[in-house]
Formats: structure tokens, sequence, C-alpha cells
């Protein structure tokens, strides 16, 4: 559970514990908190300080924007020491001539040229540590192997697969989902149809997102239980019309 940012609402990691559950997915062992692991997140970035690949940042999103909007990334400003005095963030140093490739699950052959992705934050300037050092640590601790999320997280594969070579653990697979959008391309967060799942349409919601993922679930399904649908999707998951889609477009006359 992803509750390192100071700004989760108490109650919600239950409720969306219990939305999994009706939506029939289940998990192994004991949920584990990020809030509860920092001191794996602590030993990972003295790790990485000793290996002499961080470097100190005071630049706050106003000071860059401008200038990493025109590079496509973080312009390396503090590198050779923190511009302002008071709190710094910690950023991980990708060496410049570093290039990566995947092979995505879903996206195919994925590359990031040297020099395009900049030097990610692992500790935030209030000292909470970054989502990046975070999960790759967790992935590492928890024996993960396959990770499967949306491909507006594809910039950040290639941030974490650096962070777990610095750090000697071994890759996972990735494989990134195309994200359902608005018509216009919009994502649908914020937007009128970001609505709460509804765990009593359970098995309608997902019989409507399998269809959107090109899987075309049968009729019969129809008004089935989220576990029926789940193991029919489960047996039929066809990758293939997937291939190379980062967006799909909700048609204007589908409901959240």
């Amino acid at each position: 559970m992803e509750d390192l940012d100071p700004r989760c609402i108490e109650g919600c990691a239950e409720e969306q514990l219990r939305t999994l559950e009706a939506f029939g997915f289940t998990w192994d062992g004991p949920v584990e908190y990020q809030s509860r692991r920092t001191a794996h997140y602590q030993e990972a970035l003295e790790r990485l300080r000793a290996a002499g690949v961080t470097f100190e940042c005071s630049c706050s999103r106003r000071e860059l924007a401008s200038e990493a909007a025109a590079l496509g990334r973080y312009p390396g400003t503090c590198r050779t020491g923190a511009r302002h005095p008071g709190p710094t963030a910690t950023r991980l140093r990708i060496d410049e001539g570093l290039a990566l490739a995947v092979e995505d699950l879903f996206q195919g052959p994925i590359q990031w040229p040297a020099g395009t992705l900049g030097d990610v934050i692992i500790r935030r300037r209030d000292g909470v540590f970054a989502y990046q050092l975070a999960v790759v640590v967790d992935d590492a601790l928890q024996g993960v192997t396959t990770v499967v999320r949306g491909a507006d997280l594809l910039e950040s594969t290639g941030w974490q697969i650096a962070l777990g070579r610095a750090l000697g653990l071994p890759a996972p697979r990735y494989g990134h989902l195309p994200l359902l959008t608005e018509p216009g391309g919009a994502k649908l967060a914020k937007s009128r149809r970001s609505l709460a799942l509804e765990p009593q349409r359970a098995g309608e919601q997902l019989l409507t997102v399998l269809t959107l993922l090109r899987q075309a679930p049968p009729r019969a399904l129809a008004g089935a239980p989220a576990r029926e649908v789940l193991a029919w999707a489960l047996e039929h998951w066809s990758s293939a019309p997937l291939h190379g889609l980062r967006q799909i477009a909700l048609p204007a006359s589908t409901g959240p």
C-alpha cells in the first residue's frame, strides 16, 4: 500500500482493499504498507550514497520549470553542489551515456536513449522517500517478478530499471496497459467521468473494461458475478489486440 504521502486520507487504504475484494482480486500474505518500511528505503538510500551515485538538489519545481520543459528532463543544475541553502532533495545521478531498453509485455520494445532520463528524485525535500525508490525496494523485497500497470508510468520504468541496477537488484518484467481516456485523449482523472468504482456493479464494470481492452467477452457473461468474469478473462486473455497501444479513448456514450 503506497501510503508515504502525508496527504493520504485515513481509512482510504482499507476502502481500497475492500473494493479490490468486491471485484474478485486477492493477494498473497499480509498487505504491506510503505509507511512501515522506511528503514528499508533508508538502507537503500545509504547504499546509493556510499556508491557515489546521488547528489543533493535545492531546486524548486518553479526554478526548473522552463529549462526542464525545454530539455524534457532535469537539467543537472545541482550536480556539482546544491545552489541554495536550506532543505534539499536527493537525486540519483543518471549517467548521461546510459541507454536503457526493455521488452514490454504489451508495448513491445521500449527504449530510453542516452541522455533522455535525467536525474530522478529518490528522497523529497520534506524528507519523504520518493515513489521511484520505494517501489524498486518493495518489488525486490517481495520477490515481484512481473509489474503490470498503466502506460502513463513508462517513463518511471526507465528510472526504476536504473535504480535497480544501481542497487544490484533483479529486474522484473514490465507490462504497460493502455490508458482509458476521454474521447479527445485527456485523462479520465478529474474529469466528469472520474467516478468511484461501485462494488455492487463489479461484474458489469469488469465486462465494460474487458470490452474496452478489446478482449471481446461474450454476451453470456452479462449479469455474471465478478469472479466468473475474472475467470473467463484469465482463460481467454490476449495481449495481441493491445500491442503498442498507449491510449484507448472511452466512447462518448460509455458511462463510468
